[in-house]
């Protein structure tokens, strides 16, 4: 087996995660976290909380918004229109594949290919990689799962495939409820659908997933406020890979902030926070770094965006995060679907006396001309800016809701007015970390085999159990005290198990095998003195710990990365039995 298959191997038996349905046969896209592996999980979403939510206190707030959602939102924001992969089937078995997959595993570079050029591959034509039939021209598949909300089939709703649109469509509460603030952020861990063609990846690529995203709201043109955050991490740097770009290069966050390399400083900081983040999961500096996305691929909300890669020893170069740069696409986008202005007030230092272009109408002309639009039309003219009316001047029509509205049937009118402020759409910027994929490569990067044996060596402060409570032997009394002390270590709040079936050796080697980092061993000296064994998951060292002192030790252990050696005398077996054969 290949190290890939030994880590599902090795999750399927433990308990971490295995394909969900398994007793039907399964379904491609979709798995089960299991007793260790959920816990484990939760490590993870509780490591990314504290980074980027719990380390902004009054900034930045967790939030939570349903997985069904309404169709119109998702047509603001673009998704029932953009969020499609091409798709081909075989005319003779009906199998159904991603067209441009296809073409990647004939060794044709396909991604950067539009529809019109994928036809043509397929027009010469393209044989099934399954029965070697033939392939049909390639069309578009929505990504979208859909349904119906209630029992009515006019009422569409989408399962969510992303977070971001529910703290979108939150925005204008949020903001009232935090008091206007023009700098905030809104972080959602959640669940979401996205309806794969051909998932064949495991745990990278699924058809359900848990997703960590934050939606960081800022006015561009003020930077007083992201100056102490940068302060925070001004020796900080970024490896870039630029979208034309062959190398990595290591750049100074500083640098690539002035230079423009980063469209904005807020990004370039949680850019740093997503370094940070991957490192405490084990994932080194050597194996993560920022790839920009091309224009010609950037999505259709992105002014830029940045991935997160990792390397796994599988695939290569995975992503695990997008950092996107969205501008005020989306508040805009859902103001003008909504009808209802997501526009935050932005007061001057002082008044100032403007002359402003006004537009005035007479909304019962409007409605015997334009009908059911009316009221639509009305609430888009009212966020016209100066510049829109200018243009409408110019070319003698408003263009609103596909209907070219005659200046004519306006009046335009120029006034003085005092202004004390400006309406303005807040800017986004999004980090987007995909849970799942990140739990795979934290296990790819821990897995190690030591003397035939799997060692998961999982970051301390991750690992669940945090430690293991074994008695040397079920007699004389050892299993009692072993009992004892492991419900003193789960009172004082510490995950811990117990385990005494089965040779000394076999139990250590069932903790290495789930990362759990330290394993205490009840032997016959504990009779004498209460002292106990610790035994680090990685070295297999061995240390004596006074009875009073298994509580600090362990807490120094597993929550400060404290050395084995610091926690208590060496403890040294004639024969290597007892670690290594039970």
């Amino acid at each position: 087996m290949d190290k890939y298959e030994k880590i599902l191997d090795l999750c399927k038996r433990r308990g971490l995660f295995s394909q969900s349905a398994e007793i039907y046969g399964g379904v491609a896209g979709f798995i089960d976290y299991g007793p260790i592996g959920s816990r484990l999980k939760d490590n993870l979403v509780r490591l990314w909380k504290k980074l980027f939510i719990d380390s902004h206190p009054d900034l930045i707030y967790e939030v939570e918004t349903p997985i069904i959602t309404p169709e119109p939102i998702f047509k603001a924001s673009g998704h029932v229109d953009h969020f499609t992969d091409p798709i081909t089937q075989c005319l003779a078995c009906k199998r159904v594949f991603r067209a441009d997959h296809v073409l990647e595993e004939k060794g044709i570079k396909a991604e950067s290919l539009t529809d019109e050029e994928l036809a043509v591959y397929y027009t010469k034509g393209v044989e099934c990689p399954v029965c070697g039939g033939k392939l049909d021209t390639p069309k578009r598949f929505n990504l979208l799962f859909k349904t119906t909300i209630g029992p009515y089939t006019s009422s569409i709703g989408y399962v969510r495939a992303e977070t971001a649109q529910g703290m979108f469509t939150l925005f204008k509460r949020a903001y009232e409820v935090l008091r206007e603030k023009r700098v905030f952020g809104l972080a959602q861990v959640g669940r979401v659908g996205r309806n794969e063609i051909s998932p064949r990846q495991g745990p990278i690529r699924l058809r359900e997933f848990t997703q960590m995203e934050l939606e960081f709201f800022f006015d561009p043109q003020d930077t007083d406020q992201v100056k102490p955050f940068l302060n925070d991490v001004a020796s900080e740097s970024l490896r870039l890979m630029f979208a034309n770009g062959e190398k990595i290069e290591e750049i100074a966050l500083k640098e690539a902030i002035t230079r423009n390399i980063i469209a904005s400083p807020w990004l370039g900081y949680f850019m740093i926070l997503g370094k940070k983040f991957l490192l405490e999961l084990g994932i080194d500096l050597n194996s993560q770094y920022f790839l920009e996305v091309p224009k010609w691929k950037l999505p259709h909300y992105s002014k830029q965006t940045w991935d997160l890669m990792v390397n796994v020893d599988k695939w290569g170069w995975i992503e695990v995060a997008g950092y996107s740069y969205r501008g005020d696409y989306d508040l805009r986008a859902h103001s003008e679907m909504s009808r209802v202005d997501l526009r935050v007030f932005k007061p001057y230092q002082s008044p100032v006396r403007l002359k402003k272009l006004k537009l005035i109408w007479d909304a019962d002309r409007l409605k015997e001309k334009f009908g059911k639009k009316t009221g639509s039309i009305i609430s888009k003219l009212k966020t016209l800016s100066e510049a829109q009316m200018k243009a409408a001047i110019e070319k003698g029509y408003v263009e609103i809701e596909n209907e070219k509205i005659p200046i004519g049937e306006l009046k335009v009118i120029e006034e003085e007015t005092e202004e004390y402020g400006e309406k303005i759409f807040l800017h986004v910027v999004e980090p987007s970390f995909g849970v799942d994929r990140l739990f795979y490569v934290m296990i790819d990067k821990a897995y190690t085999e030591k003397e035939n044996r799997v060692v998961l060596k999982i970051p301390r402060k991750l690992a669940i159990p945090q430690v293991g409570v074994l008695p040397l032997v079920t007699k004389d009394g050892l299993d009692r005290v072993a009992r004892e002390i492991f419900k003193t270590i789960s009172k004082a709040g510490i995950i811990v198990t117990y385990d005494e079936e089965g040779a000394i050796g076999r139990r250590y080697a069932r903790l290495d095998e789930i990362g759990v980092p330290l394993a205490i061993t009840v032997d016959y000296q504990t009779l004498l003195d209460g002292s106990v064994t610790f035994r680090d998951r990685d070295s297999w060292r061995q240390v004596r710990v006074k009875k009073e002192e298994i509580i600090s030790a362990i807490k120094s252990f597993v929550y400060d990365d404290a050395k084995l050696e610091t926690l208590g005398e060496p403890f040294f077996i004639e024969s290597d039995a007892r670690i290594n054969n039970g």
